[in-house]
């Protein structure tokens, strides 16, 4: 992956930021997605935040290489924390688990009053993510799944709105299984989720061969519901 051939992960995450938006990427590694979108004048201007510092000192490298210093300004810094309010109108969370961008975003939730669009794409628990949406008045638009190396990634875009809108037919599953991503369900789709299953069931197997406690009761009723919500889906769509 380079600045010109980005990962299809990430050309994915790019396709969504609208065309003139500043952009704040964080978590942005070599800050290959704000080069890329500023150098094809997607974006006029971007932010590329690290928390580490390795990472940190590889994005400053790269747009210096790429003689973009005065587009793209590189910020060490804890999430939201490299962010002034009202600078960007667009922000993107690549790369970690969905519990942990909801964690950024709810920690700086002050810095988003000017945004238009999140971008996120979580590695895993993406239900985190529309829990949070849900929860903070931001509108699921859009959903995308892919699957590159071998692992599967769910991409959500967001926008201020009403944040029930995508939820009103079954809210339990569609927050597990994604309104958009559920509603017209992929081959990748099917793959990720006969996979969760058979996992489930592997846990549910254990369960039964355990101890009999409320605890495990509990996990093994939720492990059951989960399972059914997946199987009404493959089932419909006659996987």
């Amino acid at each position: 992956m380079n600045i010109e051939n980005l990962s299809i992960r990430l050309e994915t995450v790019a396709k969504y930021i609208p065309n003139g938006c500043s952009i704040a990427d964080i978590g942005s590694d070599h800050a290959y997605l704000p080069c890329h979108v500023v150098i094809k004048g997607i974006v006029p201007f971007a932010i590329a935040g690290e928390v580490v510092e390795g990472p940190y000192q590889s994005a400053k490298n790269q747009v210096e290489k790429e003689g973009l210093v005065d587009k793209i300004s590189v910020r060490k810094g804890d999430g939201l924390d490299v962010l002034k309010a009202g600078e960007v109108e667009c922000i993107t969370i690549a790369g970690m688990g969905g519990a942990l961008i909801a964690s950024i975003l709810e920690k700086g939730s002050e810095k988003l009053s000017s945004i238009k669009r999140l971008i996120l794409q979580p590695n895993i628990g993406a239900i985190a993510i529309r829990v949070w949406l849900l929860e903070n008045g931001w509108e699921l638009i859009d959903e995308e799944i892919l699957e590159e190396d071998g692992k599967i990634y769910e991409i959500l875009i967001a926008e201020k709105g009403d944040p029930k809108k995508p939820y009103h037919e079954d809210m339990d599953r569609n927050l597990l299984l994604g309104p958009f991503l559920s509603k017209n369900p992929t081959e990748i789709f099917k793959k990720k989720w006969f996979a969760e299953k058979s996992n489930w069931e592997r846990i549910i197997f254990q369960l039964n061969q355990a101890s009999s406690t409320l605890e495990n009761q509990m996990k093994k009723q939720e492990l059951e519901n989960k399972i059914q919500m997946v199987e009404r889906i493959l089932n419909d769509e006659k996987c």
